[in-house]
């Protein structure tokens, strides 16, 4: 493939970093020299912003690979890759850049190293337009790790818009190969808990006005589950600068996570910060698919990289979950299908994504 470079247009579709995430870790995997063009052409701000290039840099780092047009503002990166290899990786955003997009990037890639690896992301870990820590650690953690592999996450510090500085650790072990993942039986929910958050100069109440509102907007819908939303105040010691959150996850008789999440700002009232997180995840219950609107594109990349036929049940395919299918479907040899599920209940918007996995295995181990 060497003087064949993969091309890539980054303007279509979702247009975002996704595509970038995608299409970098899996060339990293496969070996596939990439050029991107037009990257994010469609923002405000085109072209890498500090959490991409971070994520590119890591990636390069993880491979000893080569990448040019890596700066910012950049819109087109060419990137050759190396040998994945374990060990201690080190990315910093410098600023509120989610340290979870950074780690959606990383992780594929070190799950086929010749070694373990732990990664020291710096960022915002509660940043707008990314998953929150807190998500990433209820939710995602668990779901993902059915592709029997698992991984260490160790909040060291929390940060928040705008100076970010947080820091988390993952530790991670290679694996073989992948197993596929079959997570279409939904369940009755069982329980319903959460963590609402204040850091830095904010008081505890506000942490306790966002629990209470998700509850009553809980409690319109389900009435008779316990709803447990823990208020906490971050430790001055563990955050840096201001913040302020809510996530809510709703359990299910059958192991499935499903949540809402949402973050204050200044002049956005507690009450409504809680009520758009209830909302969210009641949002996710009523179309009853297995996995919630956050998880559907994150899980792309495992089930394309696994070996078998992986199965996913889920509410209307988002544009960021249709835009990870196309680049895993045009980087690995993985077959996506989505099809409408045959609902009892005509209310239910669900739909069955399948994928025929292209069986990655690591050759390193």
């Amino acid at each position: 493939m060497d003087g064949d470079r993969v091309e890539i247009d980054g303007g279509i579709m979702e247009g975002g970093g996704q595509i970038l995430r995608v299409s970098t870790a899996l060339s990293c995997l496969l070996g596939l020299p990439l050029r991107v063009r037009r990257i994010r052409a469609g923002r405000s701000q085109p072209g890498l912003r500090p959490q991409h290039l971070s994520g590119l840099e890591i990636i390069r780092d993880l491979c000893e690979g080569k990448l040019e047009g890596g700066e910012m503002g950049s819109t087109e990166i060419t990137f050759t890759p190396g040998k994945i290899k374990g060990g201690t990786h080190i990315a910093d955003t410098k600023t509120a850049g989610s340290v979870c997009l950074l780690m959606q990037v990383a992780m594929p890639c070190v799950l086929f190293a010749a070694s373990p690896s732990e990664l020291h992301l710096k960022g915002g870990t509660n940043a707008e337009m990314a998953p929150q820590i807190d998500y990433t650690v209820m939710v995602f953690k668990p779901i993902v790790e059915k592709f029997n592999f698992t991984f260490n996450c160790d909040i060291k510090k929390r940060g928040y818009y705008p100076q970010g500085g947080g820091e988390v650790v993952v530790q991670m072990s290679p694996v073989k190969e992948l197993s596929p993942i079959n997570l279409t039986e939904r369940g009755t929910v069982t329980k319903i808990y959460g963590r609402a958050f204040v850091a830095g100069a904010l008081p505890i109440k506000l942490a306790k006005d966002m629990s209470a509102a998700a509850v009553r907007c809980i409690r319109k819908e389900i009435r008779d589950l316990y709803i447990n939303i823990q208020p906490v105040r971050e430790p001055d010691d563990q955050a840096v600068g201001t913040g302020s959150g809510i996530i809510v996850v709703a359990e299910t008789s059958t192991g499935c996570l499903l949540a809402g999440s949402s973050l204050g700002k200044r002049g956005k009232n507690a009450d409504k910060v809680g009520i758009e997180a209830a909302e969210i995840l009641l949002r996710n219950l009523k179309h009853g698919g297995a996995v919630d609107d956050s998880l559907q594109d994150q899980l792309i990349i495992f089930m394309a990289l696994a070996n078998g036929v992986s199965r996913v049940k889920s509410g209307p395919i988002t544009l960021h979950t249709q835009t990870a299918i196309h680049f895993a479907e045009q980087l690995t040899k993985a077959k996506f299908t989505v099809t409408k599920s045959e609902e009892e209940d005509p209310s239910k918007d669900t739909y069955i994504i399948e994928c025929q996995g292209m069986g990655m295995i690591n050759r390193n181990l």
